[in-house]
């Protein structure tokens, strides 16, 4: 490095990012221009494989294959990533009959993925190989040899793996999405691995979750409908839901009686006599316990209330819920 070297300005720093920018553009649309037949095979390779995609690079390519495992593993594809050098050391132990292994070189020539070559021919694993052309003795020795093509590298010296790695997590994306559509993966499937995260969240948790529902250490606030308001005002204040569910003679939902309509009242000077059928909310809404908590926040949002009553096919309560239960479970 030479510290004589005068610092960039402000401009040329934009310059230098445009053209890495550019550069990594065309190494794209290069890739591009690779995709036939093979990329077909390989799609049909990994979708009929009936164990897992082991990937497995050295370097940068190797960062670049964890990143593409994972895409497989997310999107329905079962995948891990297999280093190259554990690999010759008892690693290889991962790759069983019935796994497709992708290997990524961009020369096609790394020492580390040539030594586990014979092994996978002896266990005639299918081979995917991702490289820069054909010349390398990885793309002649796999079944599937898909290319990058000869693109520039982003760094001005044309050793730092810039291009070659954003085309080749390119074509790691594509093959992930068109198999996506190959499974008819749906979002819900995908949720299935991301259990944790809002989308999981999103489209797993239904309302049954998190419901407040009847069990042996706890009392649903209901009344009947000739409850007095005087009685109803204990039910509510021990049920601590903001709230109280009122109930017909078969047990039946027939209103709901919240703090807002208890304000409301108040202000009428209404006598505490007064049964609930007369200053009820009648027909409220009502869910059925396996509606995803999204959809009870967003029509809690819609009809701006606070909680949702859970019935059965009779109309029988099964439990409630309120929109600081789904805030504070992380329902968005």
């Amino acid at each position: 490095m030479n510290v004589n070297t005068p610092h960039p300005t402000s401009n040329q720093y934009i310059k230098y990012a445009i053209d890495a920018i550019r550069t990594e553009q065309a190494a794209l649309d290069l890739l591009i221009e690779q995709l036939d037949e093979r990329f077909v095979q390989a799609c049909e390779l990994i979708l009929n494989c009936k164990g897992r995609v082991v990937v497995t690079g050295m370097g940068k390519s190797g960062h670049i294959g964890r990143k593409i495992a994972a895409t497989f593993a997310s999107t329905g594809s079962p995948a891990f990533f297999m280093h190259p050098g554990e690999a010759g050391h008892g690693d290889l132990g991962m790759l069983v009959a019935g796994d497709v292994l992708l290997a990524i070189s961009n020369s096609g020539e790394s020492d580390e993925i040539k030594t586990l070559l014979p092994v996978v021919k002896q266990l005639s694993i299918p081979l995917i190989s991702i490289s820069r052309d054909k010349r390398g003795m990885l793309p002649k020795s796999a079944d599937v040899a898909l290319t990058l093509g000869a693109s520039e590298e982003a760094c001005p010296l044309g050793l730092a793996p810039t291009s070659s790695t954003t085309a080749t997590l390119a074509l790691g994306d594509a093959i992930a999405v068109a198999l996506v559509h190959a499974r008819h993966f749906t979002s819900e499937d995908f949720a299935l691995s991301h259990p944790a995260g809002a989308l999981g969240r999103k489209l797993l948790m239904r309302v049954s979750d998190l419901m407040h529902q009847a069990d042996p250490t706890l009392s649903l606030p209901i009344v009947s409908t000739d409850t007095s308001l005087h009685q109803a005002l204990f039910v509510m204040t021990n049920g601590r839901l903001g709230m109280t569910v009122v109930v017909d003679g078969a047990q039946r939902v027939v209103g709901i009686f919240t703090d807002g309509d208890l304000r409301r009242a108040l202000e009428k000077h209404i006598d505490l006599q007064t049964p609930m059928a007369e200053i009820m909310t009648a027909n409220p809404k009502q869910v059925s316990k396996e509606m995803r908590a999204s959809d009870a926040l967003s029509l809690m949002n819609e009809k701006a209330i606070s909680q949702l009553l859970i019935v059965d096919d009779k109309q029988r309560l099964e439990g409630v819920i309120t929109i600081h239960d789904l805030l504070q479970a992380g329902v968005s």
